[in-house]
């Protein structure tokens, strides 16, 4: 039986940034990617991944199978210029490398992001996601998002426009 595990990724060890660089490669191609539509240069990946650990109010949370990072999101704490949204987090590069799908590693990933926030006083997670990426929408329907918005120009993929579904979550009413 595959071990699942959901984590906040503090520093790379091991194999660390090869393999969260291989599950964001791989989810990128099967178009479950978080903005990118083709993989980068890995050392542009690598450069990228090793930034998201430097930047004040972001925090990685990461889930393994069986040992190896399989897909990951990042809850973004608003600045201090943004005042009034103070009481509000954001997940963004929400992904599962797709040989790692169906083990429960979204919805924990998800779970994790909510805790921490929940944890640190904030009242709401808002999150989006495009229309394509049906199986994340089921996800985030079931753990009780809303969606308030569709954008309908959110990203233009494979020559043509993409919307993009907006949602939150009141993380109070919810606890």
């Amino acid at each position: 039986m595959a071990e699942t595990r959901v984590e906040r990724l503090i520093d790379f060890r091991g194999n660390d940034l090869a393999d969260l660089c291989d599950a964001a490669d791989a989810a990128i191609r099967e178009g479950g990617g978080f903005g990118w539509l083709t993989p980068p240069r890995r050392d542009v990946m690598e450069a990228y991944w090793r930034g998201t650990l430097l930047v004040p109010g972001r925090t990685v949370i990461i889930g393994r199978l069986d040992g190896v990072i399989a897909g990951s999101a990042q809850l973004n704490r608003p600045r201090e210029t943004q005042e009034a949204h103070a009481y509000s987090v954001t997940a963004t590069t929400f992904f599962v490398a797709p040989w790692a799908r169906g083990y429960g590693i979204a919805p924990g990933i998800l779970a994790a992001c909510e805790e921490d926030a929940r944890r640190e006083g904030y009242a709401v997670l808002n999150l989006d996601v495009r229309e394509t990426q049906s199986r994340a929408i089921e996800i985030f329907a079931a753990s009780g998002y809303v969606r308030w918005g569709v954008h309908p120009r959110s990203a233009r993929v494979g020559g043509r426009y993409v919307a993009g579904y907006y949602y939150y979550k009141d993380l109070q009413a919810s606890s």
